[in-house]
């Protein structure tokens, strides 16, 4: 017998921890010893997201952690919490010093990117590595995919708490590969992002990603190879039908300055059709990384 949705989200709690970072309760799953990794999930998705990576990533030898950002997951909901970009990444730098992480490696993806890499700007010292994944640079004239989903469900609410329109949805522009993916953890996603608050939480953030007082530049600094002191690579679905390998991926390639990305067979989620090669390449990258100074 298949489990079900909540038998799968129930497994999810029960493989992490709850803790509480810059006044919001959020919760961390974690597997591994060594080099810390941390995965920093976009929008609409959770810390379940990464779950295979982070088990791969400690069969290397890590010690790989990815935690819910506020809104989402089964992280806090607060109604007047900083759902901007800036907000979230202080979030994220408060949460790497409440887990207790000195240097780290950095893995991001859609709008976790530029969360992510403005936390990494104001810690450059802390950054062992970075990759990025299926993210956005022109934050200012380009739309994550979450946004596209929160403009249609404010005109029609019921549709986001749809199964079907999950399904749908993650089948299109997600998950290239579905053998790998029962329908019960797609339908997971859909729980996890709406949450208790029907989603209310994931809402407030997409009205909020652009507001900004940090120009791209800011994040874009994070990753520009020909300044920061530790490596970056870029990892892309190939076949992402929204962040598109031949827009998105090589505007990310400049922004790195890298001479190429790796191009995997995967859509959005490149973490759930090609979790071991994602590991693979990060764990790669982390062994080559110069030792801070």
């Amino acid at each position: 017998m298949s489990d079900s949705v909540e038998q799968v989200v129930a497994a999810h709690r029960r493989a992490g921890q709850a803790f509480r970072a810059a006044g919001c309760d959020s919760f961390v799953i974690e597997a591994g010893t060594g080099e810390p990794v941390v995965l920093v999930h976009g929008l609409p998705s959770s810390s379940f997201m990464y779950r295979k990576v982070v088990a791969e990533l400690a069969g290397h030898g890590f010690r790989a952690l990815a935690f819910d950002l506020p809104g989402l997951g089964l992280a806090e909901r607060p109604v007047d919490y900083d759902y901007s970009i800036d907000g979230l990444a202080r979030f994220t730098a408060a949460a790497v010093d409440e887990l207790g992480l000195g240097r780290f490696h950095l893995v991001v993806h859609d709008a976790g990117g530029p969360i992510g890499l403005t936390m990494a700007a104001g810690m450059p010292e802390r950054i062992a590595s970075v990759t990025v994944t299926n993210t956005i640079f022109d934050v200012a004239g380009s739309r994550f995919p979450g946004e596209v989903v929160a403009r249609f469900t404010r005109r029609v609410p019921r549709w986001l708490a749809s199964p079907w329109v999950w399904q749908q949805m993650m089948d299109r522009a997600c998950i290239g590969d579905r053998r790998g993916i029962s329908d019960a953890e797609v339908d997971a996603y859909r729980v996890l992002a709406l949450g208790d608050d029907g989603g209310a939480g994931y809402l407030a953030i997409m009205s909020r990603v652009h507001d900004r007082g940090s120009t791209p530049s800011t994040f874009a600094a994070a990753v520009d190879t020909t300044s920061v002191p530790y490596p970056v690579q870029i990892l892309w679905g190939a076949d992402d039908p929204v962040l598109r390998l031949s827009r998105f991926g090589w505007a990310a390639l400049r922004a790195t300055g890298l001479d190429t990305l790796e191009a995997l067979p995967a859509k959005h989620f490149l973490h759930e059709d090609q979790a071991p090669v994602v590991a693979d390449r990060v764990a790669r990258l982390a062994r080559g990384a110069l030792p801070h100074e």
